[in-house]
């Protein structure tokens, strides 16, 4: 967008304020909002803000950041009057990227994929979702708005009306939505949307999560995207598929003469994310919760292996081909960090095309691996996907790729939060315990 374009449009829909928006290395959302009549100093990167407040940003004596607003991501918020937001890169006052920013590390590492002669990751994201009631006071519970399940409608699905909401509002945000419908678990939901280059895939997830806590909100439920919110019922995952683009616009996992159609690219591609898997989870899964959902009997993936059609296996190629040959990555979930855990698949996927010999490749599993003992699939030389964050933090300290593609700034602050999220979790007391073991 042209900024004379966008001044118009502040003009024409009477925009009061303008939400610079960035992400923090987390994968929470933060802000400064301006006055309209201040745009031009957000077109020149003068909108400066306190990097030291910031999770994973720098210390008081770096304090300074500075926000460059990327203008195609200019929208007016349908949910809030007259404000309209940009998504920003984070610089120093120097003027670099800040090493931090986690769109900038994504960034770099889609440069390295075109340096490469790989032209574009294109990502599609299923989010899921579960919409749990409010009390009076606004407090959440853990009461779901039904009790329905896999694609249920009216009466016996509670989330029709707020999934339309949502749809319509996306829709005025520019997005085209695919699919809406009831998930497995009760007042679960998912709604798709259609892919795009990584970059704004992961812009448009971001948004899209704060559009549906926006919605749910105003209907007065909590709209919640914890990998495993309710003991015994299925996880909220976040599907992520991919599919990389030569110049020409040809999809480069796409292989006529394969008998599975899939390229020897696609497969390498395939071995990166395998081989690479347990150090990533600490990115694709990342907070103490999301191992919950990694169980066997809910359709999560636990194990490292791949398929063209069997669910239990972390990769799975959907069986359409052509245009739309992709990989389907099963265990992320709603709570990572989009820039952060899409630069962590780019960088494994590529280091597999890069560096995986043909006498290498790693066959697809047939085998539904949830009815297999586990000494079978040892056998089968199938490795486990981390069963705790603790587990994932391990194997990430130990990730050179990692590092090399986050950088140390982040690497290290990252582990260190996770270090402390899983201390916090390791020492505390739960409800299970003390019901279980007091009275003993």
């Amino acid at each position: 967008m042209k900024k004379e374009e966008i001044k118009q449009i502040i003009k024409d829909n009477h925009i009061s304020y303008i939400r610079l928006q960035f992400t923090d290395m987390l994968g929470d959302i933060k802000a400064v909002e301006i006055p309209s009549a201040k745009i031009d100093d957000a077109f020149d990167n003068k909108i400066m803000f306190d990097g030291s407040s910031i999770e994973g940003f720098v210390r008081i004596k770096e304090a300074d950041m500075y926000l460059y607003p990327d203008l195609d991501t200019f929208l007016v918020l349908p949910f809030e009057e007259g404000i309209a937001r940009f998504i920003c890169d984070v610089y120093t006052p120097d003027g670099k990227p800040f090493v931090g920013d986690p769109r900038f590390i994504l960034k770099k590492t889609v440069s390295k994929m075109q340096s490469m002669g790989i032209e574009t990751l294109n990502i599609g994201f299923e989010p899921e979702f579960y919409l749990f009631k409010l009390s009076p006071d606004g407090k959440p519970s853990l009461d779901p708005t039904d009790k329905a399940s896999y694609f249920d409608l009216s009466p016996f699905d509670g989330g029709e009306e707020i999934r339309a909401e949502i749809a319509l509002m996306l829709e005025k945000m520019n997005f085209v939505v695919q699919t809406s419908h009831h998930e497995v678990g009760p007042g679960q939901n998912e709604i798709t949307f259609k892919y795009s280059d990584v970059l704004h895939s992961c812009d448009k997830v971001q948004t899209f999560k704060q559009v549906v806590k926006v919605v749910a909100r105003r209907h007065g439920y909590l709209a919640s995207f914890m990998p495993k919110p309710l003991q015994g019922q299925a996880g909220n995952g976040m599907h992520t598929n991919c599919s990389l683009f030569d110049k020409d616009g040809s999809n480069m996992f796409f292989d006529k003469n394969d008998p599975m159609h899939l390229s020897l690219l696609c497969r390498k591609w395939i071995c990166g994310l395998l081989n690479h898997c347990r150090e990533l989870a600490l990115l694709t899964n990342p907070i103490v919760n999301s191992y919950k959902r990694l169980v066997s009997g809910y359709e999560a993936p636990i194990y490292a292996c791949w398929s063209d059609a069997n669910r239990s296996s972390l990769i799975r190629i959907p069986a359409v081909r052509g245009l739309s040959t992709r990989t389907e990555m099963r265990n992320v979930d709603p709570c990572a960090n989009p820039y952060l855990a899409l630069a962590g698949i780019l960088a494994a996927g590529l280091d597999g095309i890069k560096n995986t010999k043909d006498d290498e490749l790693i066959a697809p599993v047939k085998d539904n691996l949830f009815s297999l003992d586990e000494e079978t699939i040892q056998k089968m030389g199938i490795i486990h996907l981390p069963e705790t964050l603790h587990e994932a933090a391990r194997d990430f300290r130990h990730s050179d790729l990692l590092k090399e593609t986050l950088g140390e700034h982040i690497f290290y602050k990252y582990l260190e939060a996770k270090e402390k999220e899983w201390k916090e979790y390791h020492t505390s007391v739960s409800e299970y315990e003390l019901k279980k073991y007091l009275g003993r």
